[in-house]
C-alpha cells in the first residue's frame, strides 16, 4: 500500500461537534441577554463545556462573537445586505417582522457590551454590502451624498431602528419593518431623482 492513510472520519463525532458548537453560541447569546460577562470562560460555563473546547471551535473570541451574529441573523432571515435597493427594501420587512420572535436577544445585541462587539466584527463587511447594493442609487451621486444615503440605509436596516419604531413609535415588528422600507424606498427615490440636493 502506498500514500497516506485517509483521515477517519465519524458521522457520530462530526454531529457532536455540530451540537456543541450550537451549545456554545446559544450560550453566548443568553448571556448577552442576561447582561453577564461573555468572557470566553463564562461561555464555557454556560455551554457546559471546558475552556479549551470553546477555543477548539472558536480561535478567539473576536471569531466567536462574529460566528454568533452571524448564527443570530441566520435564525432572524436577514442577511448582512442583499444585492440591490429592492431587495433591501425587502430584507427590511421581513427581517423586522422576524425580529419580535427574538426579541430578547435583538434588544441584548444592541444593549450589552458583547453585542456590540459582536456587531462592530461585522462593520467593514456591512459597510462594503450596502455600498454595492445601493450602489445603483448611488453611483452618480457625490461622495458627500452618497456617504449620507448609505448612512441613512444603515440605520433604516438595523435592529436600533426596530427598537425605536417599536418603543417609541408603538408599532409591531411588521409594522416597523413596512415603515423602515417605505423610508429607505422614498429616500432613494428622491436620491435618483434629478432634483436631488447635491450638498
Amino acid at each position: 500500500m502506498s500514500g497516506s492513510p485517509r483521515p477517519y472520519r465519524s458521522a457520530l463525532r462530526e454531529e457532536q461537534a455540530k451540537a456543541t458548537r450550537e451549545r456554545i453560541l446559544a450560550a453566548t447569546i443568553e448571556l448577552m441577554q442576561a447582561e453577564e460577562d461573555a468572557s470566553m470562560d463564562a461561555i464555557a460555563r454556560a455551554a457546559g463545556v471546558e475552556r479549551r473546547t470553546v477555543f477548539r471551535h472558536f480561535e478567539t473570541r473576536e471569531a466567536l462573537l462574529a460566528e454568533a451574529f452571524q448564527w443570530l441573523n441566520d435564525r432572524l432571515g436577514v442577511t448582512i445586505a442583499p444585492g440591490d435597493p429592492a431587495a433591501l427594501a425587502q430584507a427590511i420587512r421581513e427581517g423586522f417582522a422576524r425580529m419580535d420572535s427574538l426579541e430578547g436577544a435583538v434588544r441584548a445585541g444592541l444593549h450589552s457590551r458583547a453585542g456590540r462587539d459582536m456587531r462592530l466584527s461585522q462593520l467593514p463587511r456591512r459597510r462594503a454590502a450596502f455600498s454595492a447594493s445601493l450602489a445603483p442609487v448611488t453611483a452618480n451621486l457625490s461622495p458627500a451624498e452618497k456617504a449620507r444615503i448609505e448612512a441613512l440605509a444603515h440605520l433604516l436596516y438595523s435592529a436600533a431602528a426596530w427598537e425605536v419604531l417599536k418603543d417609541y413609535g408603538g408599532l409591531t415588528g411588521a409594522e416597523a419593518g413596512q415603515t423602515a422600507a417605505w423610508a429607505l424606498e422614498r429616500l432613494l427615490s428622491a436620491a435618483a431623482s434629478p432634483a436631488s440636493d447635491a450638498d
